[in-house]
């Protein structure tokens, strides 16, 4: 910084590079059917689904209203129920359809998720994360 001056924001891919505000959820307790085994899969098992959305959260913001923004109760309800009646056999799967299912039902401008699953009794746990843009 010279003469008290601030350099200009990086930019991303040829745009000004713009702070987005973000909702988290983190370590949602869920139990759904993920494994390669049809065993494993036989019944639900704990996993803990963490979630972060990007979005321009200014206008929310100023007005204190949630109908410009993403509910974040509404997420959690929507990813409680998400493994009912389904399966997958790769958490890396389950992710990616969690990740489309935010992008398409809520709108953020990204969406990051991560799942976490308990099932190496040496390591705390086994995890995915995955981060993508609406649009995509």
């Amino acid at each position: 910084m010279r003469g008290g001056l601030r350099r200009p924001p990086p930019h991303l891919g040829g745009c000004a590079y713009l702070h987005m505000d973000k909702i988290i959820i983190s370590d949602l307790e869920v139990f759904y059917r993920v494994g390669v085994p049809d065993a494993e899969r036989a019944k639900p098992q704990r996993l803990l689904i963490s979630v972060e959305m990007t979005r321009d959260f200014a206008a929310a913001a100023t007005a204190d209203d949630l109908t410009k923004t993403i509910d974040y109760d509404a997420v959690t309800r929507r990813l409680l129920k998400f493994g009912e009646s389904r399966s997958w056999k790769l958490i890396e799967r389950l992710a990616a359809d969690i990740a489309e299912m935010i992008l398409a039902e809520f709108a953020p401008d990204t969406v990051s998720v991560e799942v976490k699953k308990f099932v190496v009794p040496e390591a705390r746990y086994v995890a995915v994360q995955l981060t993508r843009p609406a649009g995509d």
